[in-house]
């Protein structure tokens, strides 16, 4: 059995990643004044942060179904199944998208997955897939190491400015307000597939430190993990604290990764996460 493996561009793999594991990728979209923009191919973070500063807060729409089946069908020329990976059902309609994609093409079986998170660690979910397909590992299997991974999945971001928030329906104005005057940077995290504070934390470098602390309690152990490190166009500060958390966790093999365009949208510049699971 020969499988494919498919993600949404919220995964945010660099494109050399992609290549080098053959995964798939489907884009969701960013709207600025009626003009859509594919992010991962027709606008990278970098445009995308600088056009906000420009212009108003663009809104974002999932891929349509017409999408996924062209893409399912395509591959069934050259694959017998298609583990399709997508960001929380719970914040999008995506991965109800590629369900129902799934039953309107033949020749190929689709195994749809809820990461129930986004961003790399739903790249992390895609890229350990695609080794496994390469090596001959059949859909079913890659699955169940899917669900065990996800045992162990967390994600932590914080947000430097409410207001995207609060414009997006994900926080009230009277809390976005009150938490611009306390300087309150919401710990937000990933529950039960929807985004919800974690923790309210009064200042960035302590919303980072209790990042920190709460990968420490999982690391600990000294069990192998894999962890990204994410920006909202913020490299040079993300880059600095990849080099901090690898000295002090040697067991957590490090990447550095981005909030794109669709949930840059949500965040805003200047917001950083960390996700991590088991190897």
């Amino acid at each position: 059995m020969k499988t494919a493996v498919v993600t949404d561009s919220t995964a945010y793999i660099p494109k050399e990643l992609r290549d080098k594991w053959n995964i798939h990728m489907i884009p969701l979209n960013v709207i600025f004044s009626n003009e859509a923009y594919q992010e991962e191919v027709d606008i990278t973070a970098g445009q995308f942060y600088q056009q906000v500063k420009e212009k108003e807060l663009p809104t974002t729409s999932q891929p349509p179904i017409g999408q996924f089946v062209e893409l399912f069908e395509q591959l069934s020329k050259d694959y017998d199944a298609v583990i399709s990976i997508h960001l929380s059902s719970g914040i999008s309609g995506t991965f109800a998208g590629a369900v129902t994609a799934s039953t309107m093409v033949e020749h190929i079986k689709v195994y749809p997955f809820d990461s129930e998170i986004s961003c790399m660690p739903q790249g992390l979910y895609a890229i350990e897939a695609a080794k496994m397909a390469l090596n001959g590992v059949d859909a079913a299997n890659i699955m169940s190491r899917l669900m065990e991974l996800k045992k162990t999945a967390r994600a932590y971001f914080m947000a430097d400015d409410l207001s995207h928030l609060q414009r997006g329906g994900r926080l009230s104005s009277a809390q976005a307000i009150i938490g611009s005057l306390l300087q309150v940077k919401p710990l937000l995290h990933f529950e039960n597939k929807v985004i919800v504070p974690y923790e309210k934390i009064r200042t960035r470098k302590k919303a980072m430190k209790r990042i920190v602390d709460l990968l420490g309690e999982d690391a600990a152990g000294g069990e192998p993990y894999q962890a990204a490190v994410i920006h909202a166009n913020r490299e040079e500060e993300a880059l600095d604290w990849k080099s901090e958390l690898e000295t002090m966790y040697p067991n957590v093999e490090f990447t550095i990764s981005y909030f794109g365009p669709v949930i840059g949208t949500h965040l805003g510049e200047g917001a950083m996460g960390l996700g991590w699971m088991r190897k």
